[in-house]
């Protein structure tokens, strides 16, 4: 049944989490013209994720909920800053990852293979809690309560956090 992007804003909203910042990829499809159009929302459309991920930073600095919306094959270029700066001096961020190559081969299109199998071992490999949205056919309802946990889980422990999400779980 998987989850209206309608819905999800809405939660992410009813977190505060009104300050995003993003790659636009295929993987969220309408999400991002939701949360663009959005006047209760500061989209910060960027050019890579690194540079996402710095801004969602920024408003984190100032006590701001802040995530970032990127497809998996953005990990590689957020490795770096998270590294030597989020995880170092204790910064949050929400990271919200669309999970292209869902499997592996022969999911999905060949650049998106490697990728597809590894995207939760960097999380892991960093020490960053994550979940997983993988049932495109669970009932909206339970995705619901699920993101909704994962946001109050941010909420309170204020922590580098992932959530990873198949394609067509979001639609």
């Amino acid at each position: 049944m998987s989850i209206k992007a309608h819905s999800f804003v809405q939660i992410l909203k009813s977190h505060s989490f009104n300050n995003i910042s993003g790659v636009p990829d295929s993987t969220f499809g309408n999400l991002y013209n939701l949360i663009d159009d959005d006047p209760d929302i500061n989209y910060f459309r960027a050019n890579r994720e690194d540079t996402a991920l710095g801004i969602a930073s920024g408003f984190s600095v100032s006590n701001k909920n802040s995530c970032i919306i990127i497809q998996n094959s953005g990990i590689g270029n957020i490795i770096n800053p998270l590294t030597s700066f989020n995880l170092i001096y204790k910064i949050p961020a929400l990271i919200i990852v669309g999970w292209r190559g869902y499997g592996g081969k022969p999911n999905d299109a060949p650049e998106h293979w490697v990728m597809g199998e590894k995207t939760t071992e960097y999380f892991e490999m960093l020490g960053i809690p994550f979940e997983c949205f993988e049932d495109e056919h669970e009932a909206q309802e339970g995705i619901e309560k699920k993101l909704i946990y994962q946001l109050d889980l941010y909420s309170k422990e204020k922590k580098l956090r992932s959530i990873i999400i198949k394609k067509g779980v979001v639609v």
